[in-house]
């Protein structure tokens, strides 16, 4: 399906063509440039499906007041067999009603035999990074958000025609992951009946000073989960020789490095089960790791422009501030070790060299300042701005009882991804991505617990699915199965003067330009906002008695069956982009 047939195109075609016609009957065709015209959803359905600000924008371009530029675009329009009307409402506004008949042939089109989507124009090879949770413990609910909305970010995009793969990004290198293989050693010690102690505050103390005296470095990781680190690692009676054997004989970096390495796969193997279970799965799992055995990080300077890069006081800089950073960037220590920022030069180099056009990375909330330091050094490296985008997923709150959860990776107190699809029970999965996507991901979310828990149709997600569900109640009732093909010619106009029936076509007929803007704008809450307007509009025609299905008998019969299908499939699609399941029964669907 190409764009310009998604209805809104159509009708910005239509109004396009009109704007043309009065051009040229009063020779202003040279203003054509200076106009601005776009299609919007009415505020108001009273008013019309669409409408138009074109009066309003152009009357300093045309010399117009807004009625008189609206009163002569009408006049060329009034006649278009695509609308049943359009009119003008103050203060500059042309709003159009699609007609039931152009309607109906629209839906039939897009929706059968299988339900298509707009493709874009320009397809790209895409590249989406997202969730790349520390390896250093449990993800946390921020690292949940990010998975359920990198993944239907990933469905929406491939809707498109992209080639998108998924990739997440394993920080199994550096101090971090040096300071957890130290908490395992404590843990261990500890398991073995010795007495750990934890550091309030920091001193000049080595990191082995501090383990000789069975201190926790203060930086380092204190949860309890490190003990079960340390329960598994000691399971097995090799690992277990060596770890002691290293101790005996002090050499702390061997075992430390053993145990970093043991924590991290350790860490991500319980990582990927609780995406498994979130329903995320990912093209590639990417080592930090690699790029430093590879000698990719070190080559860093050399794939920078050579005017980008000098030595400052030792150390060396990257001079971001060339391309908007606050400040110049150290890329490499006195001592020669590489900072976390060459590394990342160096990962999102080696996406370009496998032959990705577009990069998009979805981060947490505490890296936007480092934006600016990152597009930075891939246009250094020679790629243009537009190819890598970078999105943010923002805070969450979790709300229980009115009150917020407290949330500490370093401590050990937060609410993890397991924990939280685990006290969602059964339907977790559903709910947790729902809950995830329906506000935009740059804003902070108040993840209600309680709502979230609550199995009746005041719960969003079980609102949609709700939806579904009757209507697959009523094939079922009717014994009619779902590839149903009741009339050659679609659905029956005359059975369509009722509103709920036409608003109802209407709101199936918008899902693939919802898709399209879904997924061009990157904001997955657009279609949550969409499927709770269609289902409310199913739930608003089947609430009205002439509408049951069961009492009708004909034509009359099979339209609405046709019209109930189609909401169906709408439905089943957007919830399907999005992650989440259409189930066929639910508990309360005849409600």
């Amino acid at each position: 399906m190409n764009v310009n047939q998604l209805l809104k195109q159509l009708v910005l075609a239509e109004l396009e063509k009109a704007v043309d016609l009065y051009l040229n009957k009063k020779n202003l065709t040279s203003l054509k440039d200076s106009l601005k015209i776009r299609i919007e959803y009415s505020r108001d359905e009273k008013f019309g499906d669409y409408s138009s600000p074109f009066a309003l924008e152009n009357k300093n371009v045309l010399n117009l007041n807004p009625k008189e530029i609206a009163e002569a675009v009408l006049l060329e329009i009034k006649n278009d067999s695509m609308f049943e009307f359009v009119s003008f409402s103050p203060p500059g506004f042309i709003n159009f009603r699609i007609h039931t008949n152009f309607l109906n042939q629209y839906v039939a089109s897009v929706m059968s035999p299988h339900v298509q989507f707009a493709e874009t124009l320009n397809k790209e090879k895409i590249l989406l990074e997202f969730v790349s949770a520390n390896p250093t413990g449990p993800m946390n609910i921020v690292s949940a958000r990010s998975a359920a909305y990198g993944d239907a970010l990933a469905n929406l995009l491939a809707s498109l025609g992209h080639s998108v793969k998924r990739e997440f990004y394993v920080n199994d290198y550096g101090n971090q992951v040096y300071l957890l293989g130290v908490a395992v050693l404590l843990r261990i010690f500890e398991s073995k009946g010795e007495t750990i102690s934890f550091q309030e505050e920091e001193s000049e103390e080595s990191v082995i000073d501090l383990i000789n005296r069975r201190i926790l470095p203060k930086e380092s990781y204190r949860g309890e989960y490190i003990k079960d680190i340390a329960f598994h690692c000691l399971e097995d009676q090799t690992r277990s020789s060596f770890v002691f054997d290293s101790v005996a004989n002090e050499k702390w970096d061997e075992v430390i490095d053993f145990l970093s390495r043991f924590a991290v796969e350790y860490n991500l193997a319980r990582q990927k089960e609780d995406l498994a279970l979130f329903g995320v799965n990912f093209d590639l799992f990417f080592s930090e790791r690699s790029l430093h055995d590879a000698g990719d990080v070190e080559r860093v300077p050399s794939i920078l422009k050579k005017e980008d890069v000098t030595t400052i006081d030792g150390k060396l800089h990257f001079l971001s501030t060339i391309y908007g950073d606050d400040k110049d960037r150290v890329i490499r220590r006195e001592d020669g070790r590489p900072t976390y920022l060459m590394a990342d030069i160096a990962y999102h180099y080696n996406k370009f060299q496998r032959g990705f056009d577009t990069l998009i990375d979805i981060w947490g909330p505490d890296h936007y300042g480092y934006i600016a330091r990152l597009k930075g050094a891939v246009k250094s490296f020679g790629k243009t701005e537009e190819s890598f985008r970078v999105l943010i997923a923002q805070q969450v709150n979790l709300i229980e009882n009115k009150e917020k959860v407290k949330m500490s990776k370093r401590l050990g107190i937060f609410q993890t991804m397991r924990d939280l699809l685990s006290y969602l029970g059964k339907q977790g999965r559903d709910v947790g991505r729902y809950f995830f996507l329906m506000r935009s991901s740059d804003a902070p979310l108040d993840f209600d617990l309680d709502l979230a828990k609550d199995e009746s149709d005041k719960n969003p997600v079980f609102y949609i699915q709700y939806a579904h569900a009757r209507i697959c109640s009523i094939f079922r009732e009717l014994q009619v199965p779902m590839e149903f093909k009741p009339l050659e010619s679609g659905i029956s106009l005359e059975f369509l003067k009722q509103e709920e029936r036409t608003r109802l076509l209407f709101w199936v007929a918008r899902l693939q330009e919802e898709v399209y803007d879904t997924a061009s704008s990157f904001e997955p809450h657009r279609l949550t906002n969409y499927l709770q307007s269609l289902s409310k509009s199913f739930t608003k025609f089947y609430s009205q008695k002439d509408n049951r299905i069961k009492d009708k008998v004909g034509n009359e019969r099979d339209t609405l069956l046709l019209l109930v299908l189609y909401t169906k499939l709408a439905l089943e699609s957007g919830l399907k982009l999005l992650g989440i399941s259409a189930p066929e029964k639910m508990s309360k669907e005849e409600t």
